[in-house]
């Protein structure tokens, strides 16, 4: 993998572009950062990944900053959730990711920068990682790091999740239901991601190990219908995709809003 640092110039003519994964923060604007915001604005083409019919998160919250005459190339997502099978799925979102970085390459390869945004940190579950795999062996790379959804999420809810010499684990709802339990069972402080259309195989498992009572739903969190609440409270709400589960280490229960 060749890393050159941010901001010191395109190299001789005829030279390839450089790639960078923008991480873009969790949602709110400002928490862009001042050198993501100039990369950003550096660059000449901007991609973005969106589903069918979405403008797509991550360029949602660069909008204001993207400069005139800037390139664009939306990545749209061909599936957003499991269609017909965990391999099915998987073989559409490899082609996709194949074929969205020849896209990029072919820029890269015309001497353009590209500034791929990814919402959060680039390499925190971000889909920037699969492009990045495929184009850093082959072209100048930088990760510019971005605030993730977690330290978003915990400075909402008020919640620091471990001290001392605790252990912080992160998961996904889409895991198996025992799995989840294991997790919740076998370490000091957990976040829980994706919650969305899993949210009472995520609250059947914190009832199963005991952690319900600890547990703080965050929804959208920096966005501007950002919502907190402790589990037992949800009731029947239909969380979205962004949404996630703090359960903070036995030593700092409780001391969340």
């Amino acid at each position: 993998m060749n890393v050159t640092p941010a901001g010191q110039g395109g190299g001789a003519v005829g030279d390839p572009g450089r790639l960078y994964g923008l991480g873009v923060g969790p949602g709110d604007p400002e928490l862009l950062t001042l050198r993501g915001l100039r990369v950003l604005q550096s660059c000449p083409v901007v991609a973005y990944v969106a589903a069918r019919g979405r403008r797509g998160h991550a360029r949602c919250t660069v909008e204001q900053f993207l400069r005139p005459g800037q390139t664009l190339e939306r990545l749209e997502y061909p599936v957003t959730v499991e269609p017909v099978g965990v391999e099915v799925y998987r073989s559409l979102l490899d082609r996709f990711h194949d074929d969205a970085a020849e896209r990029l390459a072919a820029h890269l390869d015309a001497g353009r920068d590209v500034a791929v945004l990814s919402e959060g940190d680039p390499l925190f579950y971000g889909s920037y990682m699969h492009l990045h795999i495929r184009l850093a062996d082959r072209f100048r790379a930088e990760v510019i790091p971005g605030i993730t959804s977690v330290s978003a999420a915990c400075g909402l809810a008020g919640m620091p999740l471990v001290s001392g010499d605790e252990r912080f684990t992160v998961v996904t709802a889409t895991m198996l239901a025992e799995d989840l339990k294991q997790a919740l069972a076998g370490t000091e402080a957990v976040v829980i991601l994706k919650i969305g259309r899993h949210l009472q195989r995520v609250v059947a498992a914190l009832e199963a190990t005991g952690r319900i009572d600890d547990a703080i739903y965050v929804e959208r969190a920096s966005h501007p219908d950002q919502l907190v609440m402790p589990v037992r409270e949800i009731g029947s709400r239909t969380p979205p995709y962004f949404s996630l589960v703090l359960v903070p280490g036995p030593r700092l229960a409780g001391l969340g809003r």
